[in-house]
């Protein structure tokens, strides 16, 4: 399979705009489709050689890399995407100068509303933040790609008031990262707080980058889609595998106890209940415990105190 087949095989699907990328733009996505697929692989095999409780940081890593290899199978394939016209047509510009319509590819929104949070938790969990504050930076996360979809989808001057609203998001985001998850890092100190300070500090300074890209792409049309392809595919790489492999660095000698994370072995849950269950059901003399006071429930009566022959009252 190659750039060139997937456009020629895809050209049916769907309706097509003016201005696409080429076979070049998709080739590129297909080598960055790559990239994700070897590093969520390559992230899975890590996670096989730690026990069970201490995957969660591979898994959350694996899953963003994972679905970021299908979003951009799909990109590739000249797949999930729409015809929008462009705001400004700038017929000056030898870029973008055949631009009526412009490709907008919302499959590459779909896949950042399920990596970023994924991207986000694992960083927040490094900080050892609480999970109400987690919670709301996550959701302001999803504002934030949703609103850039919506204004991707805009093809008046109302698209820039949805990229305001997604950065009034990020900027909350930064803010959460720069302030509240930072001071929680410094409590807890020594590794896991250098494990944030790095990871956190190449997360938002790429994560700073993607408004600029979607102003000279699907905002301004400024820029080819393939120029869109490589600027985009270059920030995903920094973002997903590059982040992955750099946080998993950092993780390598830090125990989610460390964090505040209690993660045990499932061997050790089905250990400990079968132990509640037979303390149970010994009723404490197992251990050496008093036996119950009192007969026992399931003991019957003597038929011979109970009127001499049964169980039932004799007759006055």
């Amino acid at each position: 399979m190659n750039g060139y087949d997937a456009l020629i095989d895809n050209s049916v699907v769907g309706q097509q705009a003016d201005l696409v990328f080429t076979r070049r733009g998709s080739a590129w996505y297909f080598t960055v489709c790559a990239i994700m697929g070897f590093s969520t692989v390559a992230i899975m095999l890590y996670a096989f050689t730690k026990p069970q409780n201490q995957r969660v940081f591979h898994y959350i890593t694996a899953g963003a890399t994972a679905v970021a290899f299908i979003v951009y199978f799909s990109l590739g394939a000249n797949l999930g995407q729409v015809p929008i016209q462009a705001e400004f047509v700038r017929p000056g510009r030898s870029q973008v100068y055949a631009a009526g319509t412009r490709q907008i590819f919302y499959a590459r929104y779909i896949g950042w509303v399920i990596t970023t949070p994924l991207l986000l938790l694992g960083l927040l969990l490094t900080a050892g933040v609480p999970t109400h504050t987690i919670l709301v930076t996550l959701l302001a996360d999803e504002i934030m790609i949703v609103t850039g979809l919506i204004g991707a989808l805009t093809s008046t001057s109302y698209k820039w008031a949805y990229w305001t609203f997604g950065m009034v998001a990020l900027f909350f985001i930064a803010y959460e990262l720069l302030w509240d998850a930072r001071q929680h890092a410094n409590r807890l100190g020594g590794k896991p707080k250098t494990a944030f300070y790095s990871c956190g500090a190449l997360l938002l300074f790429v994560w700073l980058l993607y408004p600029i890209a979607w102003g000279l792409s699907e905002g301004g049309n400024v820029i080819h889609p393939d120029s869109e392809a490589v600027f985009y595919g270059i920030l995903d790489i920094f973002a997903k595998p590059v982040f992955a492999a750099l946080l998993l660095w950092q993780h390598r000698n830090i125990l989610p106890a460390d964090l505040g994370l209690d993660l045990r072995q499932r061997s050790e849950r089905g250990a400990e209940s079968h132990e509640h269950q037979k303390e149970a059901g010994t009723g404490g003399a197992g251990n050496g415990g008093p036996p119950p006071e009192g007969p026992c429930p399931s003991a019957s009566p003597d038929p011979a105190a109970l009127g001499g022959h049964s169980g039932r009252q004799a007759p006055v």
